[in-house]
């Protein structure tokens, strides 16, 4: 069989992405958060719960393994085989890479003999938490998955009319608080929560910034030009509709075009090389649905 060699390029380009990823989002909970008795959700929280509870005996990156690969075999025999390549891969890597830095990276209360990188627990939950959101979404982008909760909730969505969000969340809260009876600290506590919101609020930011799209007006004397340009170039398509100014009484071409958000630079280039008296107005939209954007998220019944 011969093998692509552009979809090789790309999947691999994928794998490196999602390694990278995955060194990073472990670099961040045992360098900030598991030194600091700091949690997040997920496997990784259940597993820094399981080396504290045992007095550092058991790694981290040994229970991460071994709770995704309990879930793993339950969701297969329930839901089936849905994950993918991708998703078996990171659960093995993420394990050696949270393994591999705990015994570089340890903790001074468990009787290490290396300093955590940041002992403000504020500081060390900002960083921690945003490392690994960050981390998350950049895998979660090229395909991958950290399992954990996300299989959890999968396994509740098929018996329950429960959301997802909602299960991941539940279970993320019960872990966070469950760390108060072998912490013993409320300001633990309180900053996981911080982990937790941090965490969400970058996993959110890398999968819906690209996304977001803007609806922008454009009132131009050259109508042709402009339209020209933004279709040839940025190949996005453009409504022309016809207004009158009712101040001046004068008829004129207004353009509308939805472009994703990261393009409206360049979309405000165009506009003023070819006509420095344009005006435009430019909005946030809440979502963008067709062709060249998202697909329409609802299911359709067959009939």
């Amino acid at each position: 069989m011969k093998i692509d060699k552009k979809n090789f390029l790309i999947e691999l380009k994928h794998y490196v992405v999602i390694t990278i990823a995955l060194f990073t989002m472990s670099l961040g909970w045992t360098a900030f958060l598991i030194p600091n008795h700091l949690l997040g959700g997920g496997v990784s929280g259940i597993a820094a719960l399981i080396y504290w509870a045992t007095n550092g005996f058991i790694s981290t990156g040994i229970s991460v393994f071994v709770i995704n690969a309990i879930l793993l075999l339950i969701a297969l025999k329930i839901i089936g085989f849905g994950f993918g390549i991708k998703t078996a891969y990171s659960i093995v890597v993420v394990s050696l890479f949270m393994s591999l830095l705990q015994h570089y990276i340890t903790d001074p209360i468990m009787a290490g003999t290396m300093q955590p990188f940041v002992t403000d627990h504020f500081l060390a939950a900002i960083l921690g938490g945003g490392l690994a959101g960050l981390s998350i979404g950049v895998a979660f982008t090229q395909g991958g998955s950290t399992g954990g909760t996300d299989i959890v909730a999968m396994i509740v969505n098929k018996f329950f009319n429960i959301s997802q969000g909602r299960t991941i969340l539940f279970c993320d809260v019960i872990i966070i608080g469950t760390s108060f009876f072998i912490v013993h600290s409320i300001e633990s506590l309180i900053y996981s929560f911080v982990v937790m919101a941090v965490c969400s609020y970058c996993i959110d930011l890398v999968l819906t910034g690209n996304k977001q799209s803007v609806q922008a007006f454009i009132f131009t004397s050259k109508p042709e030009e402009v339209a020209d340009r933004i279709t040839n170039e940025m190949h996005r398509g453009v409504t022309l509709i016809k207004g009158t100014g009712w101040y001046t009484k004068r008829e004129g071409d207004i353009l509308m075009v939805v472009a994703h958000k990261r393009e409206s630079q360049y979309l405000m280039r165009i506009i003023k090389e070819e006509d420095p008296e344009a005006f435009m107005t430019m909005n946030t939209v809440m979502g963008a649905y067709g062709k060249g954007f998202e697909h329409l998220p609802m299911k359709t019944k067959k009939k």
